[in-house]
C-alpha cells in the first residue's frame, strides 16, 4: 500500500518528490498524484493519528470503472529490471502486454516499447555533479577499519567499532567508538551525532546495513521501524544509498578513508583500556581534524560549517531521542500477545492479526496498520503474568470477568 501518510510528512518538510519516492518505495508520479490530491482536498500535514493509509486511499483515489485506453511503459522500472540477469527487452514486453489486457489497456507494439525505452537510456548515460544545499543532507556509515580496547585482565584486545557521519556539503564530520554496530549503538550515534552539529539535516544517507535497512534491496529496501521512527522525531527522510553505489554517499566514503588514516592510524601505539578513554581521543583527533584548512579551497569544514551550514540546519527537540524497540506479533486466541514471556491482551477483533509492538522501557504499545488501538505498562519480575484490559474481551468473556455470570 501507498505510503501516503508519509508522503504528506515529508513533503511538509521541504523534501523533493525524487526524494520522496525513494523514501516511501514508490514512483515520481505516485507522489506527485498524493501531493496535487491533497492540495485539492485540502489536506496538509499533520493528519489526524486515527487516519490510516486505508482511509486516505479511499478518500483521495476512489475505485472508478476502468476504461480502455493506450498505456505506456515504465521506462524507469524497464531500466532498472534489465540490471536483472536473464531480463530482456522481449521478456518485460509480454510482461507489459499481459498486465496492459488485465487492467483493459491497450499496449504498444514491441517496436514503439523499444522506441520509448532507447529514447529514456541515451540520456540515462548522461552523469553530472550534483551540488549539495547547506543543511541539506548527512551520510552516514560504519567505518571499515576499527580500534582497539584491552582488557585490563587478560590483556585480550576488544574490538571498537567506528561510526562516520558527514554533512554532505561542509564536509564536517563526527566520528564515535563503539563495543557493536547493533542497532542500539546505531540509534544512540545518530542522537550523539544531531547532538554535535547543533541540528539535523532534511535527507540521511545510510549504507545498505542491517541496523539501518532492514531488508536491503537494489530497488526497494525497507528502513528499520525503529530508524523510521528516529527520522521522524528529528524532521528527517532517509534515503540509503544503493547496494555497492558508493557514489551515492561519496563524503561518507571519502571522510572513513581520511578518518582511517588521520585518527585510527595516528591512535595505534596508543592503548584504551575503556571506550571513554577512547572516544575522549577520538573527539581532540577528530576536532583537529574538522580544523584542518582544505587543500585544493580555502577554509576548513570548520569554518564553513560554522559560517554557512549551522545556521540552515534543523532545530533539534527539547529532548533526545528514546530508543524504542519495535517487534511484529500475531493475536493468539485468547486476545493476547507474548512479549518476553509476558501476556499483554489487544481487542479481540484483531484476533490471528499480525501486529506492530512498540516496546520501551515502560510502556508496550500495540499498532495495527500504524494505527495505535492499545498500550500497557511493560511488566517485570515472574514470567507468565498477564496484563488484560476488560473492554478487549468478547462480551460473554467481559460478564464472566466482572463475575455476572457464574462458572460451575
Amino acid at each position: 500500500m501507498t505510503k501516503y501518510r508519509e508522503i504528506l510528512r515529508l513533503y511538509s518538510l521541504g523534501i523533493s518528490q525524487r526524494s520522496i519516492a525513494l523514501s516511501c518505495e514508490c514512483s515520481r508520479n505516485t507522489v506527485a498524484k498524493v501531493i496535487a490530491r491533497a492540495k485539492e482536498l485540502s489536506i496538509t500535514w499533520p493528519l489526524s493519528p486515527e487516519q490510516t493509509d486505508a482511509e486516505l486511499e479511499k478518500l483521495f483515489f476512489p475505485k472508478e470503472p476502468v476504461q480502455s485506453e493506450r498505456r505506456y511503459p515504465d521506462v524507469e522500472y524497464i531500466h532498472k529490471e534489465l540490471m536483472r540477469s536473464g531480463v530482456t527487452l522481449k521478456l518485460l514486453w509480454y510482461e507489459y502486454c499481459e498486465e496492459c489486457r488485465q487492467n483493459n489497456h491497450i499496449p504498444l507494439m514491441y517496436s514503439q516499447f523499444c522506441y520509448y525505452y532507447q529514447k529514456y537510456s541515451a540520456k540515462k548515460r548522461a552523469s553530472m555533479h550534483i551540488p549539495r544545499k547547506p543543511g541539506e543532507q548527512i551520510e552516514v556509515d560504519w567505518a571499515g577499519q576499527t580500534a582497539s580496547l584491552v582488557d585490563r585482565f587478560t590483556g585480550e584486545m576488544i574490538p571498537a567499532y567506528i561510526f562516520v557521519g558527514v554533512l554532505s556539503y561542509s564536509q564536517y564530520a563526527y566520528v564515535e567508538a563503539f563495543l557493536s554496530m547493533k542497532l542500539e549503538s546505531w540509534i544512540t550515534a545518530h542522537v550523539n551525532m544531531y547532538r554535535y552539529f547543533g541540528g539535523s539535516t532534511r535527507i540521511l544517507v545510510p549504507d545498505n546495513l542491517k541496523t539501518g535497512v532492514q531488508k536491503p534491496d537494489w530497488y526497494d529496501p525497507v528502513i528499520n521501524k525503529t530508524y523510521h521512527e528516529m527520522a521522524e522525531y528529528y524532521q528527517t527522510a532517509i534515503i540509503p544509498a544503493r547496494v555497492r553505489k558508493p557514489k551515492d554517499k561519496p563524503n561518507a566514503e571519502g571522510t572513513v578513508n581520511i578518518v582511517s588514516t588521520w585518527i585510527l592510524a595516528a591512535l595505534r601505539n596508543q592503548k584504551f583500556f575503556t571506550l571513554a578513554e577512547l572516544n575522549q581521543e577520538i573527539r581532540e583527533k577528530l576536532d583537529e581534524f574538522n580544523r584542518r584548512p582544505f587543500q585544493k579551497k580555502d577554509g576548513s569544514r570548520l569554518s564553513i560549517f560554522l559560517e554557512e551550514e549551522k545556521p540552515l540546519l534543523i532545530s533539534l527537540p527539547a529532548a533526545p531521542f528514546e530508543l524504542a524497540e519495535w517487534r511484529q506479533y500475531t493475536v493468539q486466541f485468547n486476545y493476547h500477545i507474548v512479549v518476553d514471556k509476558m501476556h499483554y491482551s489487544v481487542p479481540y477483533e484483531y484476533i490471528k492479526q499480525k501486529v506492530d509492538v512498540r516496546l520501551t522501557s515502560n510502556m508496550v504499545e500495540v499498532f495495527y496498520h500504524n494505527n495505535r488501538i492499545c498500550s500497557h505498562k511493560r511488566l517485570y519480575g515472574r514470567a507468565g503474568q498477564y496484563s488484560t484490559i476488560e473492554a478487549h474481551m468478547p462480551e460473554e468473556h467481559q460478564n464472566i470477568f466482572s463475575g455476572t455470570i457464574s462458572v460451575s
